[in-house]
């Protein structure tokens, strides 16, 4: 390796450093009480509080907050341990872990992924990224432009198309349910592995909305027996709270297999996941922390946790 590309590879922060940056803002916020605890037996009172509010202030809710809290003091006291921070982390990977569930592709082909979120979620940037990872692994792919509500939907996932070499079907205008007949059927005449279906960003107030999103599932379902094989919901982390209503409406109307958490890249808080976690627990498949294309991964309970607490 020469010198040039050892200095880029110095350069180029890891996958785990990269997390960590993103959650750093939290991070800080939890350590300190943490760390002005280590020598308690018991915690204070005082400390309790402090760390209840670093806790909800780190979107991880009220309920979520309350298990994590029970469950620390009850490790610590069945550990005799000194350490609260450990026991806390303890708690999280336990809270979190029945979340990690990677996306795999079965051996349905055309295997179909629906992809819904609000607009500004960073779902059209998701799919674009969701490509490139599954054609590093190996998979054929072929996107579908099902967000005809937007101006500049088309053309943004034909811009993602263009980075990662991928054909996208789309109409000008048009019905999104009739894009999704023409790209199910052009991915079966091609003997494309993956087909990923953009639909249109809506809140779950907009009924009409969210109607139309039914009627897209039912096409994809029409036009492929068995399809969609996934149906994914994109949030993003800095949502707080609100993410939680996103994922009830959402699992609702087309029925969520699982979730895509971005933006956590700088102020985001990242303790939604634990309230998904308590709440709703539906599998997060993948999260994002930045923009380039290679910026998604496999959610990992420990690897989460280690960056959220250190």
């Amino acid at each position: 390796m020469s010198l040039f590309k050892r200095a880029s590879a110095a350069a180029t922060p890891s996958w785990a450093e990269r997390l960590k940056n993103g959650l750093s803002v939290t991070r800080e916020r939890l350590v300190r009480p943490l760390t002005s605890a280590f020598t308690q037996k018991a915690l204070s009172q005082q400390t309790l509080e402090e760390l209840e509010s670093a806790l909800i202030s780190a979107d991880i809710g009220i309920d979520a907050t309350a298990h994590l809290l029970a469950d620390m003091e009850q490790r610590r006291k069945r550990t005799n341990s000194d350490d609260p921070r450990e026991a806390l982390k303890a708690s999280l990977r336990a809270l979190l872990a029945p979340l990690e569930s990677p996306l795999k592709i079965g051996a349905e082909r055309p295997f179909v992924i629906m992809v819904a979120g609000v607009n500004g979620t960073g779902k059209t940037t998701s799919i674009g990224k969701l490509a490139k990872y599954l054609q590093a692994h190996g998979h054929s792919v072929l996107l579908a432009a099902g967000d005809t509500f937007r101006a500049a939907a088309r053309e943004q996932l034909e811009v993602w198309g263009e980075r990662n070499d991928v054909a996208v079907i789309a109409q000008r205008g048009g019905d999104p349910a009739a894009v999704m007949f023409d790209a199910i059927a052009a991915a079966r005449a091609r003997g494309i592995d993956v087909l990923i279906a953009d639909t249109a960003g809506r809140l779950p107030t907009q009924v009409h909305l969210m109607e139309e999103l039914r009627k897209v599932r039912r096409v994809i379902a029409k036009a492929l027996p068995g399809a969609p094989h996934e149906t994914l919901l994109v949030l993003d982390a800095n949502t707080g709270q609100n993410a939680l209503a996103q994922v009830e409406a959402f699992d609702h109307a087309i029925g969520l297999t699982g979730l895509i958490l971005t933006k956590l890249d700088g102020s985001a808080k990242g303790g939604v996941a634990a309230a998904i976690a308590k709440s709703k627990p539906v599998p997060l498949k993948l999260i994002g922390v930045g923009e380039g294309i290679e910026d998604l991964r496999p959610f990992r309970a420990d690897e989460f946790v280690d960056a959220l607490l250190g």
